[in-house]
């Protein structure tokens, strides 16, 4: 297991851990007026299937 040869001090330790922070999600409403829900950026809409100004595909199992 590897051990590290000095001790971290408490200013770089708390440096690093500062980046750890918890990020709530950014959100885009539907390009279709009809939907209007939020989803993640750069994903299809998962209530209509929109993709920006084109309709994504729906895949039916």
């Amino acid at each position: 297991m590897a051990v590290p040869k000095r001790k971290m001090s408490r200013s770089n330790t708390r440096h690093r851990r500062s980046q750890w922070k918890a990020v709530a999600p950014t959100l885009v409403s539907c390009a279709n007026p009809a939907c209007g829900e939020k989803h993640l950026p750069h994903r299809a809409c998962g209530a209509c299937g929109q993709y920006g100004a084109r309709a994504a595909r729906r895949q039916v199992l």
